[in-house]
């Protein structure tokens, strides 16, 4: 931690003020005197974006395949396992699955949960108003027609609005939820709901690896589920995700779609017997998305320390969600886990500031947290890729004033594995600071 008179905080603000909305940070301290009499303030030198590295045993195995140069999974003899079969079949234990597909992305993943439940061009998908812009992307990918439903100020899909947009749009069948940041929604009342208005039920959970409603791993309430392997989630692989299921005839498409042309689904282990596959590989598409052997080579060793990994962020997040709390519960609010969770994995943090907060001191907190070196998120933000006023790509008819309230003051802070605890004590203090400051 490194502590700076409020003299130098105007000077530090003055050279990073268009930090706001940008990737760039600051790394290094910069030099500043110390004026007696006057508070100091924390400064973070510690990159927000630094990434899971990958275990030593990882490394060694991509080595190794690049040596042999083996990194097409169904470049593999008679009889042989590839690396992407293991990773497969690993994945689908961790999570209990019986059957699992591994893409090249997360985004391939949804796509397919799409297709291979049957959606047909144009019809409607009913999916979270807030959630990443690639949830509303697989569906037009898929040829579908993104209807959106509210979210509320846990940053979870409204049950409620669910129902009204079942009953508004009685041809649609599919519900793709978003498990946002790795918060779940009532997933007994929304699959109830699913059920009763004879829809699909699919679930995103590429931010809900390791959390588990009612002691079985998210994925199980819908018909299968996405998981990411993309570089800021729980497994790192650059990009990568998985497709899981228990349902035979899925597993088999999602496995023609991905590339299993002639008779390379016998070279998987994951997915269903030959009887399941037919005719599929000259009736479906190959869409080349197969997970490559060198992707899966690095996803291996990091699914063995998820839980030690997952115990220690959320001790984190209970410690900073604590101190913030505290300090400035008057003036924000911290989502609550639903009910049924029973394990949770917060590697990250969001918060609410409080309508009472102006518009002009939201933007003054986000600066003064940047020049901090502490950049936070705006999930309501023009230009951020969670908000979904900039989906020009499949646009909102029906109005969102719920979730347009919640994203304008929803903000949204990394909790990178390879900081020190430390650095979480200086995390609590530049939030609470910052927002001090500009409340003054």
């Amino acid at each position: 931690m490194v502590r700076y008179s409020f003299i130098g905080f105007l000077a530090i603000a003055a050279i990073t003020k268009n930090i706001i909305g940008s990737e760039a940070l600051i790394t290094n301290p910069l030099a500043t005197s110390k004026a007696s009499g006057i508070q100091q303030r924390t400064f973070i030198t510690r990159d927000i974006k630094t990434p899971d590295p990958v275990p030593v045993a990882g490394q060694e195995e991509a080595l190794e395949l690049m040596r042999s140069g083996r990194m097409y999974r169904y470049n593999i003899a008679k009889g042989e396992e590839s690396v992407v079969s293991l990773c497969e079949q690993e994945i689908a234990a961790y999570t209990d699955f019986k059957y699992c597909v591994a893409l090249n992305s997360c985004g391939s993943a949804l796509m397919l949960l799409l297709k291979t439940s049957g959606l047909k061009p144009g019809e409607e998908v009913l999916s979270n108003a807030f959630t990443f812009g690639a949830v509303p992307s697989a569906i037009e990918h898929a040829g579908g027609k993104a209807v959106y439903v509210e979210s509320d100020y846990n940053h979870l899909m409204d049950v409620d609005d669910l129902e009204k947009k079942l009953v508004m749009y009685p041809k649609c069948k599919h519900v793709l939820i978003s498990h946002m940041r790795g918060k779940v929604a009532d997933m007994d009342a929304i699959a109830n709901a699913c059920e009763r208005h004879g829809a699909t039920l699919l679930e995103d959970c590429a931010h809900s690896l390791g959390v588990k409603w009612k002691g079985k791993h998210t994925g199980h309430m819908g018909r299968a589920c996405a998981v990411s392997s993309q570089s800021y989630k729980m497994i790192n692989s650059g990009e990568g995700g998985f497709f899981l299921t228990d349902d035979p005839e899925m597993a088999a498409k999602c496995a023609v779609y991905a590339g299993a042309y002639e008779g390379l689904s016998g070279k998987h282990i994951t997915v269903p017997g030959p009887e399941h596959f037919g005719n599929l590989p000259n009736e479906l598409p190959n869409y080349s998305l197969r997970m490559s052997n060198l992707a899966a080579s690095v996803v291996r060793p990091q699914i063995l320390t998820l839980e030690e990994r997952i115990t220690k962020y959320n001790e984190r997040y209970a410690k900073l969600t604590k101190a913030v709390s505290e300090r400035m519960g008057n003036h924000l609010s911290i989502p609550v886990n639903t009910p049924g969770v029973t394990t949770p994995v917060h590697d990250s943090l969001q918060f609410n500031l409080s309508h009472d907060i102006t518009e002009k001191q939201v933007m003054q907190f986000l600066e003064a947290c940047a020049s901090h070196g502490l950049p936070v998120e705006l999930f309501g933000n023009k230009s951020n890729a969670r908000n979904f006023v900039n989906w020009g790509f499949a646009p909102a008819e029906d109005p969102l004033p719920q979730t347009g309230a919640m994203l304008s003051r929803a903000c949204d802070v990394r909790m990178p594995y390879m900081w020190d605890d430390s650095d979480f004590d200086d995390m609590a203090n530049v939030l609470c600071e910052c927002l001090e400051s500009v409340l003054e």
